[in-house]
């Protein structure tokens, strides 16, 4: 006689065991691999900070133009020129006093 024991096939436990790793590694990949969710979340966090040093550098830019044209030939700001000898060469009027 034969027992009626139902014993899984061992082909369908082996499908089952495949499928279920690749769908773990899938999901994993999705989540912690090169194009998955969190390194999406890293570059949005970067090309923000970026954006953010972009915009204070071309602030400082329009900065710099401004001074740069304030000294130029066609167009000369008596006390920005005052106020870069002041700084650049340490010169004093006659009325003024240093303290220190």
């Amino acid at each position: 006689m034969t027992s009626n024991t139902a014993k899984p096939a061992l082909g369908a436990l082996i499908y089952f065991a495949v499928a279920f790793s690749l769908a773990t590694y899938f999901t994993f990949a999705a989540v912690q691999g090169d194009y998955g969710v969190f390194r999406r979340a890293e570059i949005t966090v970067n090309a923000r900070d970026l954006s953010e040093q972009l915009a204070m550098l071309e602030a400082e830019v329009v900065e710099m133009e401004n001074l740069t044209k304030r000294l130029s030939d066609t167009y000369l700001d008596l006390d920005l020129l005052d106020q870069q000898a002041r700084d650049v060469l340490g010169l004093l009027r006659a009325d003024e006093i240093v303290i220190e």
